[in-house]
């Protein structure tokens, strides 16, 4: 999947109402999932996306001292850190946190979106990944 298919997936999914909107939806979100997650897998998985929608993950990932398994958030943290970088509601971050997800679990291979999933809390896992394979 290109960059511009990407954003496209996302803006639709979400709802979005301009492509800039979905590149701060994806932006936020792959963030706040880099400092979750552990710095390799960020790594692998932004080797998976379009250079410029992995970067947001490597930018994260590279310049954060965080423990090996990341910076453990409840749902309702990880999904403020989201609204708060997009400039958005709650409700509105956690649709577009899910759009984002999906679109980068089907932009990547499904071991590595299993690794993800695996690499979170129960209650993240099952709210981040609402509607996807790997929820």
């Amino acid at each position: 999947m290109d960059h511009d298919s990407f954003i496209g997936q996302v803006q639709e999914r979400a709802r979005l109402g301009s492509r800039g909107a979905a590149e701060s939806a994806t932006r936020a979100t792959l963030e706040t999932l880099a400092e979750r997650i552990p710095a390799g897998l960020a790594d692998n998985v932004a080797a998976q996306l379009p250079r410029e929608i992995g970067e947001h993950l490597l930018r994260v990932a590279t310049s954060l001292d965080h423990p090996d398994d990341g910076v453990h958030m409840a749902p309702g943290e990880f999904f403020a850190r989201v609204a708060q970088r997009v400039g958005a509601g709650y409700p509105e971050a956690v649709q577009e946190a899910r759009a984002v997800v999906e679109v980068m679990s089907e932009a990547t291979d499904n071991d590595l979106v299993g690794e993800v999933s695996d690499s979170l809390d129960e209650d993240l896992r099952r709210d981040l990944f609402a509607g996807t394979s790997a929820g």
